[in-house]
């Protein structure tokens, strides 16, 4: 199985940084994981702005050369992995500006005239490590869940994937927090899973 880690933080002192370790840490320790990519979006300079004229069109986003790159990224993973804060009920603008890029159409997913498209990244699973300074229930009951709806039915499932993991941690700016036991459950998982 191969990996890739898509992290959005732009601080690498940070917890979301601390559960990316987890993750390397644990998926290095799994015999069934043979390659693990990492793809740190404030590192490397990626551009979430999406810009449309006479020149650049969004029917072209699927052969943009510059993002061949991030789209082989994501054609060689078996699962995604996204480890990111939630801020204002939301990923970060950038994991959303890079989503809006590669999961375009004729990539991620094709019209076929039905009501839903085809997902053209199927048989891959994901995984979606977040944080966030409230109580982990304010996203289920103040928000309606509605994170876990746009990650999990408004993009992932819409291209195909199916199979879809969350870890939510609240208060994680508390010092009950329970930091070490959370890191410990992602390094567990990672360490173990087989598909």
């Amino acid at each position: 199985m191969n990996i890739l880690v898509i992290y959005t933080h732009p601080n690498h002192r940070s917890l979301s940084y601390a559960f990316l370790q987890k993750v390397i840490e644990g998926s290095r320790e799994n015999e069934h994981i043979t390659e693990v990519q990492v793809l740190d979006l404030y590192e490397e300079g990626f551009d979430p702005a999406l810009i449309f004229n006479e020149n650049k069109r969004r029917r072209d986003m699927h052969i943009d050369p510059k993002l061949e790159k991030y789209r082989e990224q994501i054609r060689s993973a078996d699962k995604l992995v996204f480890v990111y804060p939630i801020w204002w009920g939301r990923p970060p603008a950038m994991l959303l500006g890079y989503i809006d890029q590669m999961f375009a159409s004729n990539f991620a997913y094709r019209d076929n005239g039905k009501l839903l498209p085809e997902g053209l990244l199927k048989g891959k699973s994901a995984v979606c490590i977040s944080t966030m300074k409230g109580p982990a229930f304010y996203l289920l009951y103040w928000l309606g869940n509605a994170h876990k709806i746009l990650m999990r039915k408004a993009l992932l499932q819409y291209v195909g994937i199916r199979k879809v993991k969350f870890f939510e941690f609240g208060s994680m700016e508390s010092q009950k927090g329970r930091h070490e036991q959370k890191l410990k459950r992602v390094h567990r998982y990672f360490s173990a899973i087989t598909r």
